[in-house]
């Protein structure tokens, strides 16, 4: 339906690329070593495949298969709604409210990777609800592979694994993560060293970005006259709209320290609570949308990791994710304005707040869970008449 969607010949976002890295691979060159690639290598298992059709289809091919790896998503939540009891109202609602996401994304929905690692994430989700933990764990590792934020959810895992199945369990969960990660990175490691490391680096060292929370809420200040922001275009291995000066970089730091504690936090409070299924899917939810809340750089496509975790959970959860989609949607076609701070920039930050709300509503719910435990066991005193 949107521009870009399935049978529509416009292509948005970095498709172009992922393109271009199937063609270098399949005249044989090698990912890291003969040219850049700001991803990580479990993004080859979708970037080639369409290549099969030659890059005059490219774009179509790669469009069908995240369209593929959507319909595969939905047969996964479809089992964990049943696994978790879902009245038939509610399941055909969350099943619907996931199809329709791409239509309130928008232009960019088939057009990135990102359904692909969301897709690995519930599998591995489902996979630890159905007492399956080191296969759940085995496919987490290949989405870290995959796009390196799926590591957030470990520390949940591995406590449901640990209360569920004994820390031996725990540990080969732990061994399997890092055993299917390790095989999917190292042969790129042996090969370019240097290479694969710069990839990660371009990532990892990305200053604060325009569409970020606190980037945002700088450009907001700007708007304000209360501070003079300044954007820079940087075109290096990772191109981005930063901003620069002092305060960026100190709120870039703080934001990375706010990730890192988001994540602890939700680990925390699952390891206080009950074993059930669905506070671990809140808890999957809860830190990613940490993750994002406090993120130096914040596409909107990064929304798509949340979605089928969110559609697990409540309506208010629902309402939260589908207005940070539709904000996203807004402005995608004003991006010029967003970068030269103008007026667009309060709807991102508007967005980056919805999540952080998001991120608030996930853990206060856990926090509810767990007073409900300490109500349930309270044992009633009877007083003889």
């Amino acid at each position: 339906m949107p521009d870009g969607g399935l049978f529509r010949a416009a292509r948005f976002r970095d498709v172009h690329l992922y393109g271009g890295f199937a063609h270098s691979v399949f005249a044989g060159n090698v990912p890291y070593r003969d040219f850049f690639m700001e991803y990580p290598p479990g993004a080859l298992a979708v970037f080639l495949p369409p290549q099969v059709f030659g890059s005059s289809h490219y774009n179509a091919a790669f469009k069908a298969q995240m369209a593929l790896v959507g319909v595969a998503t939905i047969v996964v939540l479809a089992f964990l709604l049943v696994r978790f009891g879902a009245p038939r109202v509610r399941l055909w609602a969350a099943l619907l409210l996931f199809a329709v996401t791409p239509v309130a994304l928008g232009p960019i929905s088939l057009n990135t990777y990102d359904a692909w690692p969301a897709f690995l994430t519930v599998l591995g989700l489902a996979l630890l609800v159905f007492a399956w933990p080191v296969a759940a764990c085995a496919v987490l590792g290949l989405a870290f592979a995959a796009k390196v934020y799926p590591v957030v959810l470990l520390p949940p895992a591995l406590v449901y694994a640990w209360r569920t199945a004994g820390r031996r369990t725990a540990l080969w969960a732990l061994a399997a993560f890092a055993a299917v990660a390790a095989v999917v990175i190292l042969p790129f490691l042996a090969l370019s060293p240097h290479g694969l490391s710069e990839s990660f680096r371009a990532q990892a060292a990305r200053a604060l970005q325009v569409e970020s929370l606190g980037g945002a809420l700088l450009g907001g200040a700007d708007r304000l006259g209360w501070y003079s922001a300044h954007v820079v275009h940087r075109t290096g291995h990772a191109i981005s709209y930063d901003l620069v000066g002092t305060l960026p970089r100190v709120l870039a730091g703080f934001s990375s320290l706010l990730q890192v504690l988001a994540v602890l936090l939700v680990a925390w409070l699952y390891w206080r609570g009950r074993d059930e299924p669905q506070r671990l899917a809140a808890a999957f939810a809860a830190a990613v949308a940490g993750f994002l809340a406090f993120t130096r750089f914040f596409s909107p496509q990064y929304l798509v990791w949340l979605v089928p975790l969110v559609v697990l959970l409540e309506p208010l959860e629902w309402a939260l994710t589908a207005a940070a989609l539709v904000l996203a949607q807004v402005w995608f076609f004003h991006y010029r304005d967003v970068f030269a701070l103008g007026g667009y920039i309060w709807l991102v930050a508007l967005r980056d707040l919805l999540v952080v709300a998001l991120f608030a509503v996930l853990c206060r719910r856990t926090v509810e869970d767990e007073h409900a435990v300490l109500l349930e066991d309270e044992t009633p005193v009877r007083v003889p008449t």
